[in-house]
């Protein structure tokens, strides 16, 4: 992390678990980012909570499938996509080297990167994904333009759980795919980057086409 510049770590789980001394012979000059390293509870709320000031959070992952996102970029496609988003604080979330992230884990990320490799020995040590990822957000963020501070994942939460209100409150999803659809627009919202403004008159429109279709059962 510190070869490329990031400093901010984070973990999901209990501090005591780990060894300080052996961390500290291990990181050598690298331990003061262990030192102001933050702990959230192992807990899928601890990771929501880790990652609330995030603009973006990549969960990263070598499987897809339904439940793991619809679509998985490369490190390099989502380099790119940082670098377009202005100044907001980008997060990438990483499993444990056995097992990964679980889905329930992946659906709190905005979205999914896979890092390309052989399909006879697809998984890479958990330091050399974290190596390979923030080596290519450095190239790219290394000059970034300033621009507007994009929503954060908490902000970006509950403009998705508004609209989703506003959308059944026209009719929609009465029975099921509420859940499918929140998982769409937190994606398509949190790749679009919105800014603040740009989140409250998204927010606005949903609002007004819920009451038009209240205000239009009311005159039949």
């Amino acid at each position: 992390m510190k070869n490329m510049d990031c400093l901010d770590l984070r973990i999901v789980g209990n501090k005591d678990d780990f060894s300080d001394e052996q961390v500290r012979t291990l990181s050598v000059h690298a331990y003061d980012i262990w030192e102001h390293a933050e702990f959230f509870e192992p807990t899928i709320q601890g990771l929501k909570s880790a990652i609330a000031d995030c603009s973006i959070a990549a969960g990263t992952t070598r499987r897809m499938g339904q439940k793991r996102k619809s679509w998985g970029m490369t490190p390099e496609q989502f380099a790119h996509n940082v670098r377009s988003t202005g100044t907001g604080r980008v997060g990438v979330v990483f499993g444990n080297e056995r097992t990964g992230l679980t889905d329930d884990e992946l659906d709190c990320c905005s979205v999914a990167v896979n890092i390309p490799s052989s399909e006879r020995f697809p998984s890479l040590n958990l330091s050399h994904a974290v190596q390979l990822i923030t080596y290519t957000l450095y190239r790219a963020l290394d000059g970034r333009e300033r621009g507007y501070t994009p929503i954060t994942m908490e902000r970006l939460a509950a403009l998705v759980e508004s609209i989703s209100a506003d959308i059944k409150h026209v009719g929609m999803f009465k029975n099921a795919g509420m859940d499918d659809n929140d998982r769409f627009l937190d994606g398509i919202f949190a790749r679009a980057a919105l800014s603040e403004g740009e989140a409250q008159r998204m927010q606005k429109l949903f609002h007004t086409m819920a009451w038009m279709k209240t205000e239009s059962d009311r005159d039949k």
